[in-house]
This record gives C-alpha cells, sequence and structure tokens, in this order.
C-alpha cells in the first residue's frame, strides 16, 4: 500500500517523509506519542508557545539547512543568553568575559587567561582524562567547582571523574564581551512554534498518532516495502544484545497567573548539588516582547532510564558505543529493507540543524 513507513514523526522522520513525497513517494507516518513533532513538539498555554519537551532554540551555520527550516517557517531574532543561578549568585553563560570577572574581578581577556593557566599549573593536569580534568583545563577550577560539577553531575547522574572529556568540548569558552550562547550564523524560534513546522512538513500525508510501530509490526510490516525507523535500535531487536544506557528528563510545568516576569530570562541553569531540578524554563522570553498577561515556567529533572521511560540522551561512553555497533551489524545484516536514524535509531545526540542535514542526506541516498 505505501513506498515507506515511517515510525516516528519527529524532525528527522518529518523532513524525510516530506522528501520523499515530493518524489511521488507514497508514506505512511505512525507515532507512538498522541501528537506529531517528537521532541520538538511545542503547544499553545494561555497564548505562550511552550516547549513540552525542553527548550529547543534552532541555530546553525549551514545556510542550506536555514534556506531548507524556512520553506515551513518563519523566525524571530530570539538569540540564546542562559545565566547560571549557583546559591542565589548569577553568572552569565556562556563563560565569557562577564562569567570571568564576575567570579575573579578579571577585566582584559589578558588577566582571565592567566588565572585559568594558574588554576591548570595548580591541578596538574597535562592531558585530560575525563570531564572533570578537561573543564578545569578549559576554565579553572573555580568555574568548574561552581557552574560546571554540580549542573553536570545532576544532568549525567555520575561524578564528573567518570565521564568522557569529548562531553564538556561542546561548552563555549569566549574571552569577549559576549552573552550569545551559540556562535551560529542563523538562531532563532520559529513564529508559530515548533508544532506548526512539523505540521507542514507533513501536509498531504498520512500521520497515524498513538501507534507503536513495535507493538504493531506484525500489522505494519507488510503494508510497505520500506521502514524508516527512528526508535530505540535496541528496542527494536528486543534488546537481545543487551540495553544501551540513556539519561531521561522529567518536566514539571506551572502557569502563573499573578505574575508576568518569574526569571526575567528564558533559560536559567541551577548548577549547585542542592537543587533538584537542572533548569527553569520561562516559555514567553523566547518570544521578546511578548507581553502576555501571567506566564508558563518548566522545572527540568534529570535521571537514569528506564524501560517505560522516554530516552532522551545517549550516554556515548566506550561499552555503550561497542554495544550500539553490535547492533548496527545486526541490523544491516537482518534487516536491509529498515533504515534506522536520528538520535534513538544512530544512538547519537543530535542539535536540530544536524538531524536536517542528516535526514536530507538519508533521502539523497534512498531516492
Amino acid at each position: 500500500m505505501y513506498d515507506y513507513i515511517i515510525a516516528g514523526s519527529g524532525l528527522f522522520g518529518a523532513v524525510l517523509a516530506h522528501e520523499l513525497r515530493q518524489k511521488h513517494k507514497s508514506v505512511l507516518v505512525v507515532e507512538k506519542r498522541r501528537h506529531i513533532g517528537g521532541n520538538i513538539y511545542s503547544e499553545n498555554i494561555t497564548g505562550i508557545h511552550v516547549h513540552r519537551y525542553g527548550p529547543h532554540i534552532f541555530h546553525t551555520n549551514s545556510q542550506k539547512v536555514w534556506d531548507y527550516i524556512n520553506q515551513f517557517t518563519g523566525f524571530n531574532r530570539f538569540t540564546n543568553t542562559p545565566i547560571a543561578n549557583y546559591n542565589g549568585e548569577i553568572y552569565s553563560l556562556p563563560f565569557s568575559m562577564y562569567t570571568f570577572n564576575k567570579m575573579w574581578g578579571v577585566i582584559t581577556p589578558e588577566q582571565a587567561k592567566a588565572k585559568i593557566d594558574e588554576q591548570r599549573r595548580e591541578s596538574g593536569i597535562t592531558e585530560p582524562r575525563n570531564l572533570e580534568e578537561q573543564a578545569i583545563s578549559l576554565v579553572g577550577r573555580d568555574i568548574y567547582e561552581r557552574l560546571i560539577k554540580g549542573y553536570t553531575e545532576k544532568q549525567w547522574g555520575r561524578p564528573c571523574s567518570e565521564l568522557p572529556a569529548f562531553i564538556i568540548k561542546r561548552l563555549p569558552v569566549r574571552f569577549t564581551y559576549d552573552s550569545n550562547y551559540f556562535n551560529a550564523l542563523y538562531q532563532g524560534i520559529p513564529l508559530d512554534g515548533y508544532t506548526k513546522i512539523i505540521e507542514n512538513m507533513l501536509e498531504g500525508i498520512e500521520v497515524k498518532t498513538g501507534c507503536d510501530y513495535l507493538a504493531e509490526r506484525g500489522q505494519l510490516e507488510g503494508l510497505a516495502d520500506k521502514v524508516i525507523f527512528t526508535g530505540q535500535i535496541d528496542e527494536y531487536f528486543g534488546y537481545s544484545l543487551g540495553t544501551l544506557e540513556y539519561r531521561t528528563l522529567r518536566f514539571e510545568t506551572e502557569v502563573l497567573q499573578d505574575t508576568d516576569n518569574f526569571q526575567g530570562n528564558a533559560i536559567v541553569n541551577y548548577t549547585d548539588s542542592i537543587t533538584p531540578y537542572t533548569r527553569c524554563i520561562e516559555h514567553k522570553h523566547f518570544y521578546p516582547g511578548n507581553d502576555t498577561l501571567g506566564t508558563v515556567i518548566t522545572r527540568e529533572y534529570s535521571s537514569e532510564w528506564q524501560s517505560g521511560d522516554e530516552p532522551y540522551y545517549p550516554v556515548n561512553d566506550a561499552k555503550n558505543n561497542s554495544l550500539y555497533e553490535e547492533y548496527r551489524k545486526m541490523a544491516a545484516e537482518k534487516c536491509p529493507d529498515v533504515i534506522f536514524g536520528g538520535r534513538l535509531g544512530e544512538y547519537k545526540y543530535y542539535d536540530m540543524d544536524q538531524v536536517i542535514l542528516r535526514a536530507l542526506e538519508v533521502s539523497a541516498q534512498i531516492l
């Protein structure tokens, strides 16, 4: 009945569905959740676009990706300038001259670099072996202790000394007075919310929500020549080789009708170890100038993934990457008509622009 069944209506699946339909392929999209959009799903609450599964700020240096996504929506001018709250003290993120000035009273980049070099020498670190040593090498012990250690250990549920160094390499460090978190040419939030993007991508395509592909595989497999699966690759094979590890998130969203401005910023990271949540989101600040009465906040909690939870972040250490490679080989040998893709299918963290590029690459290959 169809050329392709796509399991999952997140950004990866939606881009592929759109590209296949543009080439006159028949597509059925099945989605386990009751709504489309995967983790970028947004909903309107009291006139405010709320990111249901954590904040998503679109950013890219790719002209190709920017032109592509703008087919489906317009973007505002939002610039991500998160702040850190450490026991009531506020620091600028990313780590910039504002951070260094607040931490040490330094004014020039030369002074900041000298302070970091001093703390690096005192630590005796020459070749960072883990996240803790990598962080101290990048920004010194003071910033590590106040702004990295507590947040990271809440996020990953492990001591920083047991986490791989590469995790912290994504963190921007700048010796300028620039609070823009992303060093990206293009950045913003979709004017009509993220769900509208997915709706426009899937226009004219048959979509079934509340349909778990794995639970209904027996009925669905015979309906198409090919399957594109964007769920967990280990779950697809019944965890037969073992279970890949993930971190999961829990969100507490609250509508505050008695205040129009709760925290003065879209994202506040809580970097102490005592506060149980990692960050608090105030959604109306994603739309500068939003004068809607009241506000909506979301507190985000991180924990170890268990079966039945929603997997968010792959734990890409050596053990899990090796296990994923075994599943990838199994997929290639046993399921040549199934394409595994996206964050869960490839067991890899992707930013949104990377998801789009990957989906366009896969669509070009299969077409």
